[in-house]
């Protein structure tokens, strides 16, 4: 799993030996069962997870029901607003699929980075992708139907129909499960024709 971590931050930055040995003696790698529940709402963390294999999601649960508001799937990086505001979470983060994450909390990365300078860049570089990501996601969402929602993303990240429970599917697009049952039905009977 480790060599899958470097291959990925071989993308921003180049590391030596020491760099690659610094960051497995951290024992930062966690295999995690689906289902598991890593943050509820109302608890404190200083953990950011970034996952090497499996899917994790976050949600909140509004009047009794959950409200998907994004998964994270292989390479995606994860720092829970609250551990930047030092407050109780307001959703939760749960497992999707048996997962293995990478753990680090907010006291390892300043040591990490005052050691080693380029993690901070490369941290930086991540940010700002990631920012810029979320923001194109978000715009887009605001402005598309259901239908258009569903159809960026099969187009974006095919690998969620399969991988994520319909209902969580249905909440992470802002619809009811029935509703998603009938745009698949309507979409597929429009590629017929």
């Amino acid at each position: 799993m480790q060599d899958i971590l470097f291959d990925f931050i071989s993308k921003y930055v180049s590391l030596t030996e020491d760099e690659k040995n610094a960051i497995v003696s951290l024992d930062i790698f966690r295999s995690v069962k689906k289902g598991t529940t890593l943050l509820k709402e109302g608890q404190k963390s200083k953990h950011s997870y970034f996952v090497l294999k499996g899917c994790i999601r976050t949600y909140y649960v509004l009047d009794g029901e959950e409200k998907t508001t994004g998964f994270y799937t292989e390479m995606d990086a994860l720092t829970p607003p609250c551990v930047i505001s030092k407050t109780p979470s307001q959703y939760f983060i749960s497992c999707v699929e048996d997962s293995i994450l990478l753990v680090s909390n907010s006291d390892m990365e300043v040591e990490v980075n005052s050691k080693f300078p380029k993690f901070e860049i490369m941290c930086r570089i991540l940010s700002e992708e990631l920012l810029a990501k979320q923001r194109i996601d978000f715009d887009e969402f605001k402005t598309s139907s259901p239908e258009q929602r569903y159809l960026n993303l099969i187009q974006k990240r095919p690998d969620l129909i399969q991988r994520v429970p319909q209902h969580q599917l249905a909440s992470y697009l802002g619809i009811k499960p029935q509703s998603l049952s009938r745009l698949r039905a309507r979409i597929i009977e429009k590629d017929k024709g």
